[in-house]
């Protein structure tokens, strides 16, 4: 295939994807050449080659063959320049080609262009960074639907090539596994490139050190230690917020870094452009890279991360049992924290260990009274009723009314599905609230939604709008 057909393909992929999937998984892809049937590829990283392999090769086949040229399968091979990455670490996704390259190579130019002053190899003890958390590795994040985008992005930096997204901006509410991937990155960082300076610290340690310089007058030492980092990663941004020094001077040295090339990543508890007391030009820097949202946690992703922190404690209570169904009710009541729900099964599993007996749901409920009590849903099938005649802009009756209009069903169907998901009510309650319907016309609305949250994103965009409303 020649190379002007490519270009002309990659248009087309572009307006299907949008512009950030294309920028960062589509355009650092180097066609070279197609087969027998096979489109063979150059990537930069393993972990690229096996995402785009995994999310993205069905339309790129698609593409191919509406262009005239027969592909029936992708094969995607580390450039000549990149390191080979540890094989405990590769997936094994099927049609990805690696090529093993000398690992030297490619760490060598980037440690001698670092070239680490003498003050900035004592970088971590002159500016008090954070301490990492051996717990928070890779291995140990659970991945669902609310977190994957997070975690592919938080993987892609970890493999510290070249820089495509500038910066990584992760936020999400608390105990949803910010921090965690934060570490993460940090811990894979090093383990790849020693010789990398890896900054970790909290926008409050930031600040800190900001203002100690300005006391002890040693600002051209607090600049020069910032900017000679090869990744700077600031934890809680939005601390900074109101403080009009202190964000200033983070305003220059991101931009100090970025003209280096230096990654950055940067956590908040919310999307930048909600941060209240934020300087334009800090959210407009903040905004220029990848924004990544980590949504609540769904029951699917709870279960995987009691499933494994169940695994880690039973290393320290070898002996103890936990009955069936004690996960599973735990996924369902304990919804909003996952520090919450990582706490409760803790002290779960001493207080059996204490009392010397199973951890059924009769001890369960027992022990974790107060946290049970503490995460009841508290959101009622009115209140739901009305933020979605309000989001919609419509009336609360036609909401419950007899009225199939599509401007009408469809904001039914989302209260629906919104009362099945954030409330204890049942199917026929539910429909007894919105006008006497049948819980079989409940069902079907609660299916239809689940159906269009993967196809529609306006959709998935409005039901996570209207869920994070309801649960402020």
């Amino acid at each position: 295939m020649m190379e002007e057909n490519w270009g002309r393909l990659r248009q087309r992929l572009l307006k299907t994807v949008g512009q950030n999937n294309f920028t960062t998984w589509i355009e650092p892809l180097e066609f070279t050449r197609v087969d027998d049937g096979v489109a063979f590829f150059n990537v930069p990283t393993n972990f690229m080659g096996n995402y785009v392999s995994q999310n993205f090769a069905d339309l790129i086949l698609h593409e191919f063959n509406l262009s005239g040229e027969p592909v029936q399968r992708l094969a995607f091979k580390v450039a000549a320049n990149e390191a080979a990455r540890p094989a405990a670490r590769r997936s094994d996704v099927a049609d990805v080609v690696e090529t093993p390259v000398d690992a030297a190579d490619d760490m060598a130019p980037r440690a001698r262009s670092a070239a680490p002053s003498a003050a900035a190899k004592d970088l971590a003890d002159t500016l008090q960074a954070a301490p990492l958390d051996p717990r928070f590795t890779f291995d140990s994040f659970v991945v669902g639907k609310p977190n994957e985008l997070a975690h592919a992005a938080a993987r892609r930096v970890a493999e510290g090539g070249p820089v495509t997204f500038n910066p990584l901006v992760l936020y999400g509410g608390v105990g949803l596994g910010k921090t965690h991937l934060m570490h993460a990155i940090a811990w894979e960082l090093k383990d790849r490139n020693p010789e990398l300076n890896v900054l970790y610290l909290s926008a409050e340690q930031f600040m800190y050190r900001f203002v100690q310089a300005l006391r002890e007058r040693k600002m051209m030492d607090f600049k020069h230690l910032f900017r000679s980092v090869d990744v700077l990663m600031v934890d809680d941004v939005q601390f900074i917020a109101g403080k009009d020094s202190t964000q200033e001077e983070f305003f220059h040295t991101f931009n100090a870094l970025v003209d280096q090339n230096k990654q950055i990543i940067i956590s908040a508890d919310r999307a930048p452009g909600e941060i209240k007391d934020l300087e334009d030009r800090v959210r407009s820097r903040l905004q220029c890279g990848l924004v990544v949202d980590l949504h609540p946690t769904d029951y699917e992703l709870r279960l995987g991360i009691l499933q494994s922190k169940v695994a880690q404690q039973m290393q320290t209570y070898p002996d103890l049992r936990i009955a069936d169904g004690v996960l599973e009710f735990l996924a369902h009541r304990i919804s909003t924290n996952v520090r919450v729900l990582e706490g409760a099964l803790t002290r779960l599993f001493a207080f059996a260990s204490l009392v010397g007996r199973e951890i059924d749901m009769e001890l369960t409920q027992d022990c974790l009274a107060d946290v049970l009590r503490a995460s009841e849903r508290k959101i009622t099938v009115e209140e739901i009723q009305r933020k979605v005649s309000e989001y919609y802009n419509i009336r609360m009756s036609d909401i419950i009314g007899p009225k199939r209009l599509r401007s009408y069903a469809r904001p039914r169907q989302v209260a629906m599905y919104l009362c099945k998901q954030l409330t204890s009510r049942s199917l026929p309650e539910i429909g007894r609230r919105f006008g006497g319907r049948d819980h079989t016309t409940v069902m079907h609305g609660v299916r239809r939604i689940e159906e269009l949250k993967t196809i529609d994103g306006q959709i998935a965009e409005d039901v996570e709008m209207l869920r994070r409303a309801l649960e402020a």
